[in-house]
């Protein structure tokens, strides 16, 4: 058995290579002997996100707290919530962070293939984070959307 105690493993900030605004990521476990999953908790914050990438043997997110967006490539961005649960494919070319008035934490859980997580791809540009998620949501990014409520025409 192998405990990790709550701050015994530092949290690190998000390469800006790789994220967009700010981005805190904090270890959960790594693999070990025999297995391949990893898991960290990530925190973005408002207007934070990832670039689009992809995972050789897929993700699964657990948002843990906030509200989120998540696309998958020429699909609609989706909002979730604390409890959703969001599984990308192997391969499947996808971003993920918060919303643009609310900050988003999840758990990530990947499995390596050869030593790997994650393939990096370009970012995703404030213009296609603003306009992609409106477009997919009929919603602009004020204080109703944000909090979750709905906005009726």
């Amino acid at each position: 058995m192998d405990i990790k105690r709550i701050g015994s493993q530092p949290s690190t900030k998000g390469s800006a290579e790789y994220f967009t605004g700010t981005v805190r990521i904090d270890p959960l476990f790594q693999a070990k002997d025999q297995t391949r999953a990893v898991g960290v908790s990530v925190t973005f914050e408002p207007g934070a996100r990832t670039a689009w990438h992809t995972h050789p043997l897929g993700q699964t997110l657990i948002v843990a707290a906030g509200c989120g967006l998540v696309q998958r490539w020429s699909g609609h961005v989706e909002e979730i919530h604390p409890g959703d649960v969001v599984w990308f494919p192997p391969g499947e070319k996808h971003w993920h962070g918060a919303t643009a008035t609310t900050a988003m934490t999840h758990i990530a859980i990947q499995e390596q293939l050869d030593g790997k997580t994650v393939d990096w791809m370009e970012k995703v540009s404030d213009e296609q984070y603003g306009s992609r998620a409106e477009r997919a949501l009929g919603k602009g990014f004020g204080t109703d959307w944000a909090l979750g409520k709905e906005l009726v025409s």
